[in-house]
Formats: structure tokens, sequence, C-alpha cells
């Protein structure tokens, strides 16, 4: 079938509403096809004439803040200026999946496939008690699963976002490539009592013999028998997107495992070190990324890594790991660069015919407190820098897919440093600028006021430019500040101020850092006492 060309007004939307009941009106015709997103009404309808054509993309919708706020954002930023007519739209909330019994989803993944460039807003994985309150059939399990697999997931890569002249967390960028596919996320599992488990290969090739992997006797009464593998054959794929960005940016690479316990990750780690010295460590020694590792690619026990990612708040390094370690350090970067709204989340995977398929979404969920307090009439102030970054890293996607890269550049190079200025002038939402920072609706009209003004302009900005004086946001307004005891907080901080001056000199700051566990390390030694650590565990 034809996808449906939907004429939806752009309704007003009061806080009164019920969810649903909004979300019927706007959803009514695109629920359940292959569908365009509205086109707008109201402001819109002023700047036809200047419209940009965008290149074919996928646009899956998702729930709660998160969605209300990319809607304000749809009708005031985009409409004005981007013709949307080929976006292919789908409602991927708890709703829609319910009624069409998951239908939507794998059309979803299907369009994704089509045009190779997909934004996703946050969605909702229902918990049991979301089951029984949205009335629905059963719990829908995460659609990265079955977006992983039809677009031949290969990596996930999750970067720092960077304000010029604020200061978040890491003053350089940060890269991460988790591998997109294997280890627990795919595992398989039974609970069990005493007995004898057997894992056995059977060849593709019947008439080869069976080899048994792992054998084993369960003597407890309950125990959990788990099973996966880790796929190896892309990982030549994410190691060149891994190491081409990281020598793009300049920053330097690390490759993560946990090989010397689990030797099953040997062959992760090989296989990325000979794709690094076959393509890429003449050109990093050259770049001189390498002056400070032993000119040559270093591999970091995870549970080193973890203490690196706090220590090297400077940034300008990558890591690439498997599945589980990725998901867990990611959430260490977002934390060390002030939340997760700061990081972006990208899936990239590959066609048959070798074109990648990349999908951008944030790192962060629905923010379902904001939404709560949003229909109980109150003021919020949702900061969508992670959505729309990753929308715009979309619309770029496709218009290069397309051959169409200058077709698109003016609005997102505008949107972006329109977004920037606001939270460079103090205009941004209140989680970088404090008490007198912008609600979430006024926020978007500042930015679609600033960037009227830009799109009509003959020049283009540079959102990368820096301003005049750097801003570095009181850790005061973050959300979760109030979990703070500043009563022990100054206790400790007396502890380490000996002579009761009021202030920490240098050696007090040394002693404070290596209580804490924070204090740098010199690389080299560092590397020694590994490398005598892993002999010892072989040894034993």
């Amino acid at each position: 079938p034809k996808p449906l060309q939907l004429g939806l007004p752009c309704f007003p939307y009061p806080s009164s509403f019920a969810p649903s009941a909004y979300q019927v009106m706007f959803r009514h015709a695109s629920r359940a096809v292959r569908g365009r997103f509205p086109r707008m009404g109201g402001d819109a309808r002023a700047f036809a004439s200047k419209q940009i054509e965008a290149p074919a993309m996928t646009y899956i919708a998702g729930e709660e803040m998160s969605w209300y706020t990319m809607r304000l954002i749809m009708d005031k930023w985009v409409k004005p200026f981007v013709d949307t007519s080929k976006w292919e739209y789908y409602d991927l909330s708890c709703k829609a999946r319910d009624e069409t019994d998951d239908k939507v989803l794998h059309d979803a993944v299907a369009s994704g496939q089509r045009t190779g460039a997909i934004f996703k807003e946050p969605t909702i994985t229902p918990s049991t008690e979301q089951v029984k309150s949205m009335g629905l059939k059963k719990p829908f399990g995460s659609p990265n699963g079955a977006m992983r697999r039809g677009w031949n997931g290969i990596t996930i890569s999750r970067d720092t976002i960077h304000i010029p002249g604020i200061k978040l967390g890491f003053d350089r960028p940060v890269f991460f490539e988790r591998h997109a596919v294997g280890g627990e996320y795919g595992a398989g599992w039974k609970s069990v009592g005493r007995g004898r488990v057997l894992t056995t290969f059977f060849p593709e090739d019947m008439k080869t013999p069976p080899t048994i992997i792992d054998g084993r006797e369960v003597k407890d009464s309950e125990s959990a028998v788990v099973v996966y593998d880790n796929p190896l054959d892309n990982v030549d794929d994410l190691a060149h997107i891994f190491f081409a960005r990281c020598l793009e940016a300049k920053i330097v690479p690390y490759v993560v495992t946990k090989k010397t316990v689990f030797k099953w990750q040997e062959g992760f780690w090989q296989k990325m070190k000979k794709v690094f010295d076959e393509h890429y460590k003449e050109k990093y020694l050259a770049a001189g990324l390498l002056d400070g590792c032993g000119g040559d690619l270093v591999h970091l026990i995870s549970d080193a890594a973890t203490m690196q990612i706090i220590r090297w708040t400077g940034g300008g390094f990558g890591m690439a790991c498997h599945n589980y370690d990725g998901d867990m350090l990611t959430d260490e970067v977002a934390q060390v660069h002030r939340s997760p709204g700061f990081i972006t989340s990208n899936l990239v995977g590959k066609r048959p015919d070798g074109r990648l398929i990349k999908e951008f979404e944030a790192s962060h969920g629905t923010v379902a407190d904001l939404w709560h307090a949003h229909l109980r009439g109150e003021e919020t102030s949702m900061n969508p820098l992670g959505m729309v970054v990753a929308l715009l890293g979309a619309m770029d996607h496709a218009a290069m897919l397309a051959g169409e890269e200058e077709k698109v550049k003016k609005f997102t190079t505008e949107c972006k440093a329109a977004v920037y200025k606001a939270f460079q002038t103090g205009n941004g939402t209140r989680d970088l600028n404090g008490p007198t920072g912008l609600t979430t609706e006024k926020f978007v009209d500042w930015v679609a006021a600033e960037l009227e003004v830009k799109m009509a302009s003959t020049t283009l900005s540079d959102p990368e430019a820096m301003p005049m004086e750097e801003s570095v946001p009181s850790r005061k307004f973050r959300k979760n500040y109030k979990n703070i005891d500043e009563s022990a907080m100054q206790k400790f901080f007396d502890k380490f101020d000996t002579d009761a001056n009021g202030s920490i000199c240098f050696e007090e700051f040394v002693d404070m850092t290596m209580e804490l566990g924070i204090a740098p390390l010199i690389p080299e030694e560092v590397m020694t006492q590994r490398d005598k650590k892993e002999e010892r565990i072989e040894i034993a």
C-alpha cells in the first residue's frame, strides 16, 4: 500500500489533556501503517516558499516528555523550513505496538533498511505495572534487538556532545564503540535444579562431528544456566569505523576487554589490533596520537577503563569494547559528562549492498518525571539537545546517502548554532542555565526566533565557534543535587583542610585525590603494573 499523505492540523497542546487523548488525535491516521510525518499547519505556512526538500528518512516516534518536546520542535523549528513529505513516520508507542501486535515495529525496521537513515525518539519498554496500567495485551520487549538484527548492527557509537564555551564534564570529545551484537543481550537461559549441563556445537556441515563446548555438574537446588555467543565477523567493520572516527577527531583509541579472565574475548582484541596495524598505525604515528602510549594501540582491562574514565576528564580518547562493557562504561561517561542528555547514541549497521545504515537517537529515556509534572500543569524545563543532535545527524546522513549534502546543510548547521547560542547566552534550559533558564515551551520559542534570523541570513553560522567567555554551570543546577549531603561534604572538606584556612593547598589536594582514588597516574607505570598482574594471573 502507498504511504498515507497525512494532513493533520497543528494542535495546540493543553497540559490538561490526558496523554492518550492527544496522541489519538495526532497518531490516528499514522498508526500501524507506513506513513509520512504529518504536515503541520500554523507558522509552517508562512515559510512554505523557503522550504528545503529533505531526502527520505525514517522517523520513529516515542512517548512521554521526549515525544511532546519533539512535537514542539517539529512544529516550530523543522516545519517552517523543511519539506518532510519524503519522511516515513512510525509510531512506536506502547499503544501502537499493542494495537498492531507489534507489526508497526517490523514495518519501521523494514523502512530503516530501505532508507538507511533513521531518527528515533526515546520509547518505553513497559514494566509489569505499566502493562496493567496501559491495558496492554503483553509486556512488549525493547525494540532495540529487532532493530539491531534488522539493520545488521555493527556498533553503537556513543560520543560526548560539547557546546563551545560551556564547561560540562570532559574538555575534549570522548568516543565509544559498543559492539552491537552478542553477549548477554542475546542470551538463552533456563532456571534449573541439580543435574548436568552439556553445551554442544553442531557445525553447519552436518558431516562434521559436533564439538562439546562445555560440560559441568550443577549442584545447587536452583541455578540459572545461561548460553550466549559473541559473533566476530563484523568486528573488522567496527574497527574501521572506530579507528577512522578517532583519527579524524585526533583522539587516542583504546580497546577494552576482560580477556585476561574471559579468554573468549581474545578474538575481539586480535581482530581490532590486526585492522589497526594494517590500515591505521602509520597514520596515527604520523599524527602523533600514539606518543603518550608507547607508540602502539593500547589494550585496557575493563576494570582499568572504569577508573580511567573518571580520571581522564581532559577527554580526547576513544574506547571500543564488547556489548555489555560498552553499555556500562558509556553510562559512566554520561555521568562524568553531566548527564545522558549530553551523549549521542547512534546504531551503525550495513545494508546488503555495503552501504551503512545509521540510526540516531538520544541516550536518555522518555523523561517520565517531567512528563508527569507537565500533565499536572506544572512548569517543566526539558533539555532536548541529545534529540536535536540526533535528528540533525539523521538528516545529514539521509542527505549523504542521496548525494544531496548541500541541500540540508544550511538548516542543520543553523539549527545547531541556534540551540548552542541559547545555552551560551543564558537562554537555555534550567539544567544548564539554572533557575533563570527557560521552560520547555519558551526554550523552543527562543530557538525558533533565533533560527528564523539565521535562516534568513546569507552567511552560514559556525556552531563550533568559541564565544568570548566560557560558562561553567553550577553543580547545584543538576537534577540529582538534592541528594547531596552538604554537611557531610563540609566535614569531608575540613578533614583535608588541615590548617583550617578555608582552602586546600596542593599537598592537601594530593592527599584528598589519593584517598578518593582519582589521583592521575603515570601511564607507563600503570602499564608495567598491568603486565605484571596479567603474568601473575596467567601463572595462577
